[in-house]
């Protein structure tokens, strides 16, 4: 069941979720990710990558209720680097909840695909992907990747290690604690859906990419860093 990754899809990737369902599951996945340490997976890869000395445009894509966009946004009311946040969601029900509960005005969301956002941003420095791409096929994250390279874009992906003690640990801590069947069914799944560092750099070179990173991070998870230039 872990050699290879499961392509089973997700209940959040269906459609006419009810709203009440998508935004408890919103609720709760920012706890988990919080809790779990995965914010600052994506806290220490910005760190690698911002300069002080330049302004930065970042875009989450796949921001779902904007819980990243917010962490990063407190993270650097202290590192003070010069960054614009935007995040991108293919659905407008994710879109009318963050924008319903990040009260930020500096921190801009947009309803369309990832592949359509230089039709509303001129210029973006950096894509971040945080749980993203577990969702997608081999050949999506691919295209992804290209994305980022072809537009000189440096691509920073938050994800899931497939693990078998990380699969049924999150699976039973959510049947006793979670109040969202959509979490319920998805976090393990999600772990299935998710990658070994050996499949990161295969899927990184198959898309032509030559300059990367791919660290193992605790709590099984992997933070890659695709250079745009």
């Amino acid at each position: 069941m872990f050699k290879e990754r499961s392509y089973k899809k997700e209940l959040l990737d269906g459609e006419n979720i009810p709203n009440a369902d998508l935004f408890q599951n919103l609720r709760e996945l920012d706890r988990i990710n919080d809790l779990l340490g995965g914010y600052r997976i994506t806290f220490n890869a910005l760190k690698k990558v911002l300069k002080h000395n330049k302004q930065y445009t970042i875009v989450d894509i796949g921001s779902g209720g904007g819980d990243t966009l917010k962490r990063i946004f407190n993270w650097n009311e202290t590192k003070k680097f010069s960054i614009n946040l935007y995040g991108i969601d293919l659905k407008q029900t994710c879109v009318d909840y963050a924008e319903r509960v990040n009260t930020n005005s500096e921190i801009k969301f947009i309803c369309d695909d990832y592949k359509n956002v230089y039709k509303h941003i001129k210029k973006v420095d950096i894509i971040h992907a945080c749980l993203f791409c577990h969702h997608l096929t081999d050949m999506e994250i691919i295209e992804l990747i290209q994305f980022a390279q072809t537009n000189k874009t440096t691509l920073i992906i938050n994800d899931l290690e497939r693990n078998a003690f990380a699969h049924y640990a999150i699976k039973l801590l959510t049947r006793l604690f979670s109040k969202s069947y959509l979490v319920k069914n998805d976090a393990p799944l999600s772990v299935l859906r998710g990658f070994k560092t050996h499949e990161w750099k295969k899927l990184i070179q198959e898309a032509g990419a030559k300059n990367y990173t791919v660290n193992y991070k605790w709590a099984f998870r992997h933070e890659v860093i695709i250079y745009g230039n």
